[in-house]
């Protein structure tokens, strides 16, 4: 299966593919601005799934959880461009256009934008970056990030209360969270940080609140979740094993045998 993901300058990444593929866990620590040139994406996120049709736009958040499949179209591979918009660049632009974040903005907020002349424009001027025609300096890259950001602000000036927004993940419901993430194979201190807590924190009030340890509970709960879609929607292991976390097949038919006392074909 021939596919790329290559990094054009620290800040642009490029995906290619030919064949349809499934993309692993990725902790998105930055906010950052993509374009589907061709095919789609399906994202997978803890709010459910969101596909990136060809010719779209998307602003993705910072500090998330994203599991993504990556279609080709008939005629054209998959090819997807993404530029970062790392917190160094958005405090400098920050403070030199003096904004700040009013307020917070909101979880529900659409985060697509229509692909209209000045986007597809902005696009258009990265791919020479990807052809390998042209080579990016440090001071360009900074230019062509800011840049990025006078088009997502002029989209929306609202958008500053998400892209100024400084603050550190606020600490937010430890069972409401696991329970809608618990599938992404990341490490423990990943959700640490995405709930808000130092490692130590998180695993104490995790303790508290679920009465046994983080990978203990992650380990019980994919199982459990695999028992019901395998009992009762018919699905196969091989099917679910990786969207449950599990890193390789022998070990999910190990580990369920271990807890349920039978094989996943006895039941």
């Amino acid at each position: 299966m021939e596919r790329t993901s290559e990094i054009i300058f620290d800040k642009l990444v490029y995906s290619c593919a030919f064949e349809t593929y499934r993309g692993h866990e990725e902790f998105i620590p930055d906010h950052f601005l993509g374009f589907q040139l061709s095919g789609e994406t399906h994202a997978f996120h803890d709010k459910g799934k969101t596909v990136i049709k060809e010719n779209t736009v998307v602003l993705v958040r910072k500090n998330q959880l994203i599991r993504t499949v990556k279609h080709p179209s008939k005629n054209e591979k998959y090819q997807f461009l993404s530029i970062t918009l790392d917190q160094e660049t958005l405090r400098q632009y920050a403070a030199e256009n003096k904004m700040a974040a009013a307020e917070r903005f909101p979880d529900i907020e659409k985060l697509f934008f229509e692909p209209d002349e000045f986007f597809r424009g902005y696009f258009v001027s990265l791919l020479p970056y990807v052809d390998k025609t042209k080579t990016a300096t440090s001071r360009l890259v900074v230019l062509k990030i800011k840049e990025a950001i006078e088009l997502i602000l002029q989209s929306n000036p609202d958008f500053k209360n998400l892209l100024f927004d400084f603050s550190e993940p606020h600490k937010i419901d430890l069972k409401e969270y696991m329970n809608k993430n618990f599938m992404f194979n990341v490490s423990v201190e990943t959700f640490a940080r995405l709930t808000g807590r130092s490692l130590s924190g998180f695993k104490r009030d995790f303790n508290k609140a679920f009465n046994t340890t983080p990978k203990q509970w992650l380990k019980e709960k994919r199982l459990e979740e695999a028992y019901y879609l395998i009992r009762h929607r018919d699905k196969k292991p091989s099917d679910i094993y990786l969207e449950l976390g599990f890193e390789n097949l022998s070990h999910f038919y190990y580990s369920f045998k271990q807890k349920f006392g039978m094989t996943t074909s006895e039941i």
